[in-house]
């Protein structure tokens, strides 16, 4: 027993040797002679969301008639996008042009927060917009009551912080594990669940309280989005009116291909990642996982300019080359 000693005594001191320095994001396993060919697309979805997140906050910014709620929102939304992307699709790029593939731990760990902070965030706005299509549709006469700037403020800041505070313990459990199997992480970017497999130390911690998160996260907005579309539904149809249903239901279809866009690859991403390691190729999913963070945020601002009015007619009259943006009204 003496004589274990020293040797327990040397194992605790390797365990705090155990924290690389730095990772290297080696990028899309198996595909790593073709990341020149992906960087293309990759590029010109994350230029097409920064041009159209930017455009959307310019308008909803200097066009007075969309100083409304639903545009708030929506100008909140396009800053999440231009934030989640903004955290990762560079480091990814430099990846694939100039083989920057280092990245220190934390860096990492930095990088990691805000990813998982601002998807979270997202879904936090995209909860919020089914309420105030509620609010709109099921008490108009209340809407504008309900809804004021400070109101509004306040639940935007409520989900911002939710979202820190859960994922802060994130940054947390990552970084007290020992890491043994090397620091060459299988992906673009610093996902909390890729850099967790590094570690030879349980991480059960780790899985369990990514469970948590993501039905305090994604399961409670889903939840909420489930219960604000059934009323809105419940309401519509009660309407006597089949313009008035076709009215109702358009406000809403923007909106509703806002989430299928989030969620559907938001749902693969996070499945695959802790029960469908062994089904699914790493290539696969890691390719999913990047348009997870560029397709939503590229199709939100072209949905809403598609579906909704009052954006499309601001920005035919900016193409028009009209000078009376600001104080035109709609």
């Amino acid at each position: 027993m003496i004589n274990d000693h020293p040797r327990l005594m040397m194992l605790m001191l390797n365990q705090t040797d155990l924290t690389p320095a730095s990772f290297i994001l080696n990028g899309i396993p198996g595909l790593e002679d073709r990341h020149m060919w992906i960087s293309f697309p990759f590029c010109s979805m994350y230029a097409v969301e920064m041009l159209g997140n930017c455009g959307l906050l310019y308008l909803i910014c200097y066009q007075d008639s969309l100083h409304r709620p639903m545009y708030y929102f929506l100008a909140m939304l396009s800053l999440t996008d231009i934030f989640i992307c903004s955290s990762a699709i560079p480091k990814v790029l430099s990846i694939f042009w100039f083989q920057l593939k280092e990245i220190s731990f934390d860096g990492c760990l930095v990088q990691m927060f805000f990813v998982h902070t601002f998807t979270g965030m997202e879904s936090g706005v995209l909860m919020l917009m089914a309420l105030d299509r509620y609010m709109a549709i099921c008490y108009p006469l209340h809407y504008s009551t309900i809804l004021t700037n400070p109101v509004i403020a306040k639940v935007v800041l409520a989900t911002f912080l939710r979202g820190v505070f859960l994922i802060i313990p994130f940054t947390f459990l990552t970084k007290r594990l020992p890491y043994c199997r090397g620091n060459i992480i299988p992906h673009t970017y610093c996902d909390h669940m890729s850099v967790a497999k590094l570690s030879c130390g349980n991480i059960r911690v780790n899985v369990i309280y990514g469970l948590m998160v993501a039905l305090l996260i994604g399961g409670f907005d889903i939840l909420c989005i489930t219960i604000s579309y059934t009323m809105i539904l419940r309401a519509v149809v009660s309407l006597s009116s089949a313009d008035a249903q076709q009215k109702a239901f358009s406000t809403c279809t923007a909106h509703i291909c806002a989430i299928v866009f989030s969620y559907s690859a938001a749902f693969f991403s996070f499945f695959s990642h802790r029960f469908g390691s062994h089904t699914i190729p790493p290539s696969c999913h890691i390719i999913v996982a990047n348009i997870y963070l560029l397709l939503p945020p590229m199709m939100n601002p072209v949905v809403y300019g598609v579906k909704t009015k009052q954006i499309r007619d601001c920005v035919i009259r900016i193409l028009s080359g009209s000078k009376d943006l600001k104080s035109h009204s709609i």
